[in-house]
């Protein structure tokens, strides 16, 4: 919100320079389309990280520092559902002193067919409690459901 309202009010005020509309960066296809295709566009998408690699930045910073280790001693593995997540897991904005956020990302079929060639299937796992490794959410969300 804090990036909108920013480029709303230098727009408001007159900045011919500001980049309007601002769509979603969530996706790396997309930010990679306007990258090469429109590189005059390249700021229409949002500077927001995406949620894989907001989640590794967080993992690698808060997490460690919580865990006690060093983030280089941390492996975050992302499990999405599209390839393009690969591409932007390497990218070097989202590295530190050459250590990525996100050091691996798989496809949910990948998944899939690990634990079928491993175990059978996703049906023959044990049903399991989920970690939180972010402690209790406040429920504070709830109201952003579709």
């Amino acid at each position: 919100g804090a990036e909108l309202l920013d480029r709303l009010t230098k727009h408001l005020e007159g900045d011919t320079s500001v980049q309007l509309p601002i769509l979603t960066s969530c996706c790396p296809g997309w930010v990679n389309f306007f990258e090469y295709q429109f590189p005059e566009l390249k700021d229409i998408p949002s500077s927001a990280k995406s949620p894989q690699q907001m989640f590794g930045a967080v993992a690698k910073t808060y997490m460690a520092d919580k865990l006690k280790v060093n983030r280089e001693d941390m492996v975050v593995l992302s499990v999405m559902p599209c390839l393009a997540k690969k591409y932007v897991a390497q990218r070097d904005e989202f590295k530190v002193d050459g250590n990525p956020d996100v050091d691996y990302s798989i496809t949910t079929r990948e998944l899939s067919q690990m634990i079928k060639q491993s175990l059978g299937g996703i049906d023959d796992l044990p049903e399991e409690d989920f970690d939180r490794p972010m402690g209790e959410s406040t429920g504070a969300g709830v109201h952003f459901r579709g």
